[in-house]
């Protein structure tokens, strides 16, 4: 499991030992633990870095524990505290429950009893975090246009978008071109607190060089030839919201340098101005290159890796989650077909479970998009496809699937088809909207497809019948 997956643990107290003790417990766990030795400082390490649940000592110099709660439940309201006292304090951990703590401990404590604590906060952590994934799977602001399917690797994906909506905390998604990544940092944004704030897409890897540092930053009027107005740069528009900077891989070593300034000091000068100006936002960055490799190797400075990389999401390449290849194209029929009943032949519909999709959902999509323009407007078969699909046709080709039945003929890829509706069936306990929504297909085309599958039908009603 990746650290990003984890239950995140934060130990605040102002003795070494204790905290020493406490991450030994949470690592033995499973926990990324990280600790701070004092209220104030846990408060600083927040603004980069959220934790699911704290242990904070009550008694600390400075700010007690009785004060950092509040101030934590503003700041993360999601996050789970528990409280350590002494056996004279209890009156007072218990205020500090009516007040939202989740449960305190009282010193000395046994080890086994600090990891059932931990263990029973993260499980209403993670309980949380399940519940809200599912409501707002179908309950969103915005249309999550392509974020579709129902395999593991997709679900983790959308689960730590509900994790990460409501930080400030900046995020590195990773991935092949073509996975999604922008519509990852919408989701993020969109669906969190800052959803009525400013949301700035800027492809670093479309931007002439020259013009860069003018373009993020700003520029004054008289800074170079053509400026003849002051005009903010995209920093500054998304004051107080989200800036997506994808392909960040691409900027110059400069600019690079310059970025970092910005993310340290939280203030641009724009080009040609002696003046800095305070900019208030999260960024989210996107890459489809190795930064890690790029940074070890001196191509991607490594200061600003580390700031950017707080948490990494990364998208999965479509060959990697084929049965999300169904849901996706009945999908993409819909977007494009709206008004049209369109099927997909089996022989079509198992050629593009066998096709690895270099380019991804992107690919996909324009995929649907052609076979919808030049077919026949009622299937959609094998010569309605593009030539790279069709030519695998012309010899066998050794399919794969990942923890799946292989799509070997027709029974299976029905069978594959009736596992995924099925098993997202279950998981809304019904709820035939939801179901659409997280399968990405028509109203008309679950009916058909439950009844075909003989699913979520009434017993009594079928016999009857």
């Amino acid at each position: 499991m990746t650290d990003d997956a984890r239950v995140r643990f934060m130990i605040v107290d102002d003795h070494q030992s204790i905290r020493k003790l406490c991450m030994t417990v949470g690592a033995s766990v499973g926990f990324v633990c990280v600790e701070a030795e004092s209220a104030e400082a846990a408060l600083a390490q927040m603004e980069n870095d959220s934790p699911d649940i704290i242990l904070a000592d009550l008694m600390m110099p400075n700010m007690s524990g009785l004060e950092f709660l509040p101030r934590v439940k503003q700041l993360l309201p999601r996050t789970e505290i528990a409280i350590m006292t002494g056996h004279g304090s209890i009156e007072t951990a218990v205020q500090a429950m009516k007040l939202g703590a989740y449960d305190y401990i009282t010193k000395p404590f046994r080890i086994e009893e600090l990891k059932l604590l931990l263990q029973r906060m993260a499980e209403k952590v993670n309980l949380v975090a399940e519940n809200q994934f599912l409501r707002e799977r179908v309950s969103t602001e915005m249309d999550l246009s392509g974020i579709v399917g129902s395999s593991h690797k997709i679900q983790d994906v959308l689960r730590m978008v509900a994790r990460l909506k409501d930080t400030r905390t900046p995020v590195l998604v990773t991935g092949e071109s073509g996975t999604g990544k922008e519509l990852v940092a919408r989701a993020i944004h969109y669906r969190g607190l800052l959803s009525k704030r400013p949301f700035v897409a800027v492809d670093c890897g479309s931007l002439v060089p020259t013009l860069i540092e003018s373009e993020l930053f700003g520029y004054e009027k008289g800074a170079f030839t053509g400026a003849i107005r002051s005009k903010d740069g995209l920093f500054q528009t998304a004051h107080g919201g989200t800036i997506f900077l994808d392909e960040i891989g691409e900027l110059s070593q400069e600019l690079q340098a310059k970025l970092l300034r910005v993310l340290q000091e939280k203030e641009v000068r724009p080009v040609g101005s002696n003046q800095k100006i305070k900019v208030d936002v999260r960024v989210i960055a996107a890459t489809n290159r190795d930064l890690e490799a790029a940074q070890k190797e001196g191509k991607f400075r490594k200061d600003l890796y580390f700031r950017l990389n707080v948490v990494t999401l990364h998208l999965p390449p479509l060959r990697e989650r084929r049965s999300d290849v169904p849901p996706l194209v009945h999908y993409f029929l819909d977007r494009f077909a709206p008004d049209k009943t369109i099927t997909i032949s089996p022989a079509a519909m198992k050629c593009m479970l066998q096709y690895d999709w270099p380019g991804n959902v992107r690919e996909l999509e324009n995929c649907i998009e052609r076979a919808v323009a030049l077919g026949s407007h009622e299937t959609i078969d094998i010569p309605d496809l593009p030539p790279a699909l069709r030519q695998q046709q012309e010899g066998p080709v050794a399919v794969e699937f990942p923890q799946e039945r292989p799509a070997g003929s027709n029974t299976d890829l029905e069978e594959l088809e009736r596992d995924t509706i099925q098993r997202v069936f279950e998981q809304v306990q019904g709820d035939k909207a939801r179901a659409r929504k997280m399968l990405g297909i028509s109203r008309a085309t679950l009916y058909r497809k439950l009844k075909r599958y003989n699913i979520g039908l009434d017993k009594s009603a079928s016999a009857a019948s």
